[in-house]
């Protein structure tokens, strides 16, 4: 993750992109990486940086079987607690967590699925 995460921004900063999208497309391709790793049975990610007057796409693509799932972005109040308390910590979804994230900093994101595997993909 690292890696993807250093190579978007030396392009991006090369193209001349401001500052907060540099930062706002090196957090989606953390998290794209991150649950490409973490949901796939294959071990074959693919990122790529597409350019165009209307800004930045990230693609990240994986070779799995299509049966892995993408988890759903989970609300912040989708917690069963009463105002001012806390959550018990296994009430605490781990999934959809950085997907909030990639639908905060992304204009839009989406997925394609098909026999060579998963596309996910976020504008920037």
């Amino acid at each position: 993750m690292p890696e993807s995460r250093r190579r978007v921004e030396e392009a991006m900063r090369d193209w001349g992109e401001p500052g907060d999208r540099i930062d706002a497309a090196a957090l989606v391709v953390t998290e794209l990486v991150a649950n490409a790793v973490q949901h796939t049975d294959s071990r074959r990610i693919r990122c790529r940086l597409l350019r165009s007057r209307s800004g930045v796409r990230i693609c990240v693509w994986n070779r799995g079987s299509g049966h892995a799932r993408i988890p759903s972005p989970t609300p912040p109040g989708d917690l069963a607690t009463a105002p001012g308390e806390c959550p018990e910590p296994e009430e605490l979804a781990e999934d959809g967590r950085g997907l909030l994230l990639v639908d905060a900093l992304a204009a839009r994101w989406g997925t394609s699925t098909g026999v060579a595997g998963r596309l996910v993909w976020a504008d920037i």
